[in-house]
């Protein structure tokens, strides 16, 4: 596994669409290696391979102590009725905070390393 370097605003990589993952071979294992340990610090909820300078759709996660990941992710619901207000930052715009206003529940679909699928719900700071 490797920490890598989160990508700031300005990077043409944060701008270019992520490619869906075709094949899950030991580059994409690396990758998710890599997502986890670099978003698995305090301060860090989520983290898209994009942010690390990757062009393919993965992201993970950090939060209540739950790091995980999923690869080719899609909302497939979320709630209509019920959100949530709040400060909302980004690791690749450091040190600005905006108010925003989230589902307060999300549903996602993807994959895992295995290609299988897989579900992840969340409310509150998850769903975000």
């Amino acid at each position: 596994m490797a920490f890598r370097d989160i990508r700031i605003v300005g990077d043409p990589v944060l701008r270019t669409p992520c490619a869906p993952i075709t094949e899950f071979d030991a580059r994409v294992r690396q990758l998710v290696e890599d997502l986890i340990e670099t978003v698995d610090h305090e301060g860090r909820a989520g983290l898209a391979a994009n942010q690390i300078g990757v062009s393919l759709r993965a992201f993970s996660w950090n939060i209540d102590d739950e790091v995980g990941y999923v690869l080719n992710p899609v909302i497939v619901e979320s709630s209509e009725d019920e959100y949530q207000d709040g400060d909302e930052g980004c690791l690749s715009v450091p040190e600005l905070w905006f108010p925003t206003k989230r589902a307060w529940y999300a549903r996602v679909e993807g994959v895992n390393l295995d290609g299988r699928p897989v579900v992840v719900e969340g409310e509150g700071l998850m769903a975000r």
